[in-house]
């Protein structure tokens, strides 16, 4: 069996920016094929790198190459994880069951880039990608930052207040809180946030709907708690999806914001 993170295929994929270079890569993860979407500046240097772990399942929430080219265009190497199960790879994706090891060895891709500065890597998350970073985190030791944005941070709480989810968690999952506690608590990374050892950016709006204030809270408590690194950006105004225009300015901010941070 080929070893985690190691690139199976590659392939050249359309880019939205005539500054950045994309590539559909192919890597092993747990014995499996799963497919990712990495971009890279095309002027030579070296670059700080991101993984980029997005939210959602299956086709909601896909990975967008403008917008992983946007990152990039901020001088940083990113790639973007699909997880098992999506576009074409193999396995299935289990909403933070063992496809948390694909973000876990997409860090190991990332490394592969020689444009990447290899002692910078950061982690970037939206939605659901929130809690596979933690998990990220948790089992590496090589992160210097982590940007969840709108993050999901605890498992249960998103059963509780997503109605809309719970078909698909209690397929996905295999039972509900109630009757598979154990595999709801696995799944949640606060019981283990003493093991993250970067500073963690915590991006939210609090009119969220689809991943509440509630949430962000819940992730800040348990930082505080474990005398943990963090900073907070909390917008009254804003729901899951914010502005472009502030979405933009936001993105840049948090770009910064990364590359300020020490190992």
């Amino acid at each position: 069996m080929q070893s985690d993170g190691t690139i199976y295929h590659r392939r050249p994929y359309p880019s939205p920016n005539p500054h950045v270079q994309l590539e559909e890569i192919t890597y092993w993860s747990e014995g499996l094929r799963v497919k990712g979407l990495l971009a890279e500046p095309i002027a030579n240097g070296e670059y700080e790198g991101i993984v980029y772990l997005r939210g959602g399942i299956q086709h909601v929430g896909m990975v967008r190459p403008a917008r992983i080219a946007q990152f990039a265009s901020q001088g940083f190497v990113v790639f973007a994880p699909y997880y098992r199960g999506n576009r074409g790879g193999e396995g299935r994706d289990e909403f933070v069951g063992a496809d948390r090891l694909d973000a876990v060895n997409g860090v190991d891709v990332l490394k592969q880039s020689p444009k990447l500065r290899s002692d910078r890597i950061h982690l970037f998350a939206f939605s659901r990608g929130g809690i596979m970073a933690l998990w990220t985190a948790i089992l590496r030791d090589d992160i210097s930052s982590i940007v969840t944005w709108a993050g999901v941070s605890d498992i249960v709480f998103t059963y509780k207040e997503r109605k809309d989810m719970r078909r698909m968690m209690k397929r996905v999952i295999g039972g509900t809180p109630n009757n598979m506690p154990d595999e709801y608590r696995d799944r949640t990374a606060l019981f283990r946030i003493n093991e993250i050892t970067c500073p963690i950016l915590i991006i939210h709006g609090m009119k969220d709907d689809n991943v509440s204030f509630e949430q962000a809270i819940l992730l800040e408590n348990a930082l505080r708690e474990h005398d943990k690194l963090y900073d907070t950006w909390y917008y009254p105004e804003y729901t899951h999806f914010f502005p472009p225009a502030i979405n933009a300015k936001t993105v840049r901010e948090a770009c910064l914001w990364m590359k300020n941070q020490s190992i």
